[in-house]
């Protein structure tokens, strides 16, 4: 079971009888289903009862890879991997351990779970996470390993920590003391869906935007304007919405946020800031959010973010398979 706190953080367990953490679940009884078996596991490894009805991953693991005696091992494994959804506190407060098993749980950073789980539960784990993010329905893997990779596994998306920034937002504009170190865009495609970043050799992920520099004259719209052509190859209409700042109670500073329709995406082009070419995908607001830890402040500047696409008169994105942008894209055909 895939389990999330509110931070998108990943639930594990540490058990008494391996050196690594497994997510929750295990093996099914004679002529048990999966289903059945997964709810089963829930209720005695955590005290949960809850329905188990949305699959992520079917795993295919061939028997040279099961950390096993040649006596104990199969001809291969099947592992199906289910979504348990997200938790918040008083779920998460409800939980209750056995005596014996396993030992505690934690939410942890998914970029974290190499660390802790064995490669191939690590590599299932992250693959049953890009699934649910991504929105395509169930996955087939091999040894962990999608067998048709997403633009999220081919990017290799949460395998790096995300970017925290669980700063407060305000909707007002920034005090004038504040000096603006960041200008980020919500640029919303015509079908709602906003342009995400993807960083080629982590896997990260970032809104379009950047820091001022002396060029844009303290113009924050002048730094927007300029960082999305750099990173994105791509332009919004005018004018942005401005959504409000996060500030920070130790710095004297402030990260501007803007909401703008995306009106071009050229050829993707090398930033010549950082050297790297960043991939380009369409995801709805909420997929974008599970791509980075904000917070609990995220849930603010989401609701912002919707309020200004209806004043824009965009329509808000069902959720569906992110779109990757890897060539010019005529935004009408979305």
């Amino acid at each position: 079971m895939v389990i999330t706190d509110e931070r998108g953080r990943i639930l594990v367990q540490r058990v008494d009888y391996r050196t690594t953490c497994l997510l929750p679940g295990g093996a099914v009884d004679k002529n048990e289903p999966p289903a059945p078996g997964a709810a089963r596991e829930l209720r005695e490894e955590l005290g949960v009862t809850m329905t188990v009805d949305r699959g992520l991953a079917v795993d295919w693991v061939s028997a040279d890879s099961l950390n096993a005696p040649a006596s104990m091992r199969f001809p291969g494994e099947i592992l199906h991997v289910y979504d348990g959804g997200t938790w918040d506190i008083e779920q998460i407060a409800a939980i209750r351990l056995p005596d014996r098993e396993i030992k505690s749980v934690e939410f942890v950073e998914p970029a974290r779970l190499p660390s802790l789980m064995s490669p191939g539960d690590a590599r299932r784990a992250l693959s049953a996470l890009r699934a649910r993010i991504n929105a395509a329905g169930p996955v087939l893997l091999e040894n962990g390993l999608p067998i048709a990779p997403t633009v999220l596994d081919r990017a290799g998306a949460l395998r790096t920590a995300r970017a925290r920034h669980h700063l407060p937002f305000h909707a007002g504009p920034a005090p004038e003391q504040l000096s603006v170190v960041q200008v980020w865009g919500w640029l919303l495609g015509p079908d709602g869906r906003a342009l995400v970043l993807l960083e080629p050799d982590t896997g990260a992920a970032l809104l379009p935007g950047g820091a001022p520099e002396l060029l844009d004259r303290g113009d924050p719209l002048a730094t927007l304007r300029r960082e999305v052509r750099e990173e994105a190859a791509a332009e919004f209409g005018a004018p942005p919405l401005f959504l409000g700042h996060l500030c920070d109670p130790d710095k004297p500073s402030a990260r501007l946020r803007y909401a703008a329709p995306l009106t071009r995406l050229g050829p993707p082009s090398v930033d010549p800031a950082t050297g790297r070419n960043h991939i380009r995908v369409l995801a709805t607001p909420e997929q974008a959010l599970e791509l980075f830890d904000w917070g609990l402040p995220a849930a603010d500047q989401l609701a912002a973010v919707h309020q200004a696409r209806v004043r824009l008169g965009i329509p808000r994105a069902a959720r569906q398979p992110l779109t990757e942008l890897p060539v010019a894209t005529d935004l009408t055909t979305l």
